[in-house]
Parts: structure tokens; sequence; C-alpha cells
């Protein structure tokens, strides 16, 4: 028997669904903070000038928040102070 069937029979939500909630109820965290707030600074920081390690490169967080926004159907407006 498959881990979705499993998990679908005894209500279950998937992990990529449960971290997907996680991020985005910390993204609404962090824009509720006040913009002088250390966790709002880290925003503005401009990392053009790091180099990164040579491999395939990683997504940012405002990546991985802007994938789960459009996997949840919403939009980023919601989440505007």
């Amino acid at each position: 028997m498959r881990n979705e069937d499993i998990r679908n029979k005894i209500g279950v939500t998937s992990i990529e669904e449960k971290m997907r909630e996680h991020h985005l109820r910390w993204f609404d965290h962090v824009r509720r903070r006040p913009t002088d707030a250390p966790v709002r600074r880290v925003d503005r920081i401009n990392l053009g000038q790091v180099k990164r390690a040579q491999r395939r490169p990683e997504k940012t967080w405002m990546e991985v928040i802007r994938r789960d926004i459009e996997a949840k159907g919403l939009s980023e407006g919601i989440f505007a102070r």
C-alpha cells in the first residue's frame, strides 16, 4: 500500500504541505515585524557580491516563498501590511 493512500485514509496531510504551511506562517510573522527589526533588515541585504560554490544555485528564501504562495493559489498581496 502506498504512503499517499495511507495518509488519505487516515486524514494526514503530506510533509510538503506541512512545510509549505510553516514557510507561509513564518513569512507572515516576519512581514508583521517593524521594518527596523533585524529579521526584516535581512530582506534588504544585497548578496550580489557574494561568491557561491560551483554547483546548482540554491533558491533564495523569497523564491521558496513565491513558489509556496503559487502552490497554495494565493497572492503575495495578502501578506502585505
